[in-house]
């Protein structure tokens, strides 16, 4: 019995499963790899939050002397460039198609940046359709031609193809639009009727964003029988934020660039006044959101409510966008 017992003594000090020492290296390595996710979930935080910084509004592209040679149309053309570059190769690139940690997080991003995209495929529209061509029986630009269906492509693809190598794909046949341009072996008419035929697309996408905005207190508006509108969920109140904001954005600078292009037939119409307001409502539209979610108060509670913010901005930026394009198509 006495052998037996040292027996069983030596197995134990030699070490089992359920020893001691092997409980606390259990326990050390479960607090290793619980401290290893909370700083991969803090740096996770940090990322996220540098990613999900807006642009701001200066411009992008560097502002011209009054007596330059630039061709008509670059100005215009380089802001479009400088809109899908940004939206390709600001801080954490491009987001909406994102399946990893911290894109995948995000949303505000996003839906920011499916509004600047909004505005560049309906302005490469415009000038694949209108801008670069004298008449409508004349042949389009072959380079537009290509960028456009590009820009179209499926904004959350991630894979075969992702979505940046075909807005990359894009960027370069409008860069060789550019470059031709500057070469004289492109056109770019800066008329009344192309820039009037533009703002009339980008006054329904006003409207529209304006209409969905209002909605977030879901107060149907009186009708002629039509389907009443519904309210906003809850969940998505700040997606429609962000894509208006972001759809202001591009816009802003879109608007900065006809200033300059079409800046004859702006001064002849005397359209300047109008041109001005609108971007002043549209910079307004990009000022800090320092509450840390967006509210949805209603009426005149307590509460705030960013989203009829956004709208009265963006009603009024369309009212002054109607009169302007009301200008254009006088003779």
């Amino acid at each position: 019995m006495r052998f037996a017992k040292g027996m069983f003594r030596t197995k134990t000090a030699g070490g089992s499963a359920g020893s001691p020492a092997s409980g606390h290296r259990s326990t050390l390595l479960v607090k290793g790899l619980l401290g290893l996710l909370l700083v991969y979930l803090v740096l996770c935080l940090l990322v996220g939050w540098y990613w999900n910084r807006e642009p701001g509004i200066m411009p992008l592209v560097p502002a011209v002397p009054v007596q330059s040679d630039m061709v008509e149309g670059e100005m215009t053309v380089a802001t479009v460039k400088a809109l899908m570059t940004t939206l390709l190769e600001k801080p954490g690139g491009y987001l909406s198609n994102d399946i990893m940690p911290p894109g995948v997080w995000l949303d505000n991003m996003p839906n920011w940046e499916f509004g600047v995209l909004v505005q560049v495929r309906d302005f490469t529209r415009a000038m694949r359709r209108d801008m670069a061509r004298s008449q409508s029986q004349s042949a389009e630009d072959p380079d537009l031609a290509k960028a456009e269906p590009l820009f179209h492509f499926d904004n959350k693809s991630w894979i075969m193809p992702a979505t940046e190598s075909e807005y990359r794909q894009g960027l370069k046949s409008l860069n060789r639009y550019a470059e031709r341009l500057n070469s004289g072996d492109a056109d770019f008419y800066a008329r009344a009727d192309n820039l009037g035929s533009w703002l009339g697309d980008v006054s329904t996408r006003l409207g529209s964003l304006s209409q969905r905005l209002s909605a977030s207190v879901g107060q149907a508006p009186v009708t002629d029988g039509s389907r009443p509108r519904e309210q906003t969920p809850w969940l998505e109140i700040d997606d429609v934020f962000y894509e208006s904001r972001g759809s202001a954005w591009a816009l802003m600078h879109l608007l900065r660039a006809v200033e300059v292009d079409f800046a004859d037939i702006i001064a002849k119409k005397n359209a300047q006044a109008s041109l001005q307001q609108i971007i002043r409502e549209l910079e307004a539209t990009q000022e800090p959101l320092w509450s840390p979610m967006v509210l949805n108060g209603g009426g005149f509670g307590v509460l705030a409510n960013h989203s009829l913010v956004m709208a009265n901005y963006l009603s009024r930026a369309n009212a002054a966008l109607i009169d302007l394009r009301r200008l254009m198509e006088q003779g």
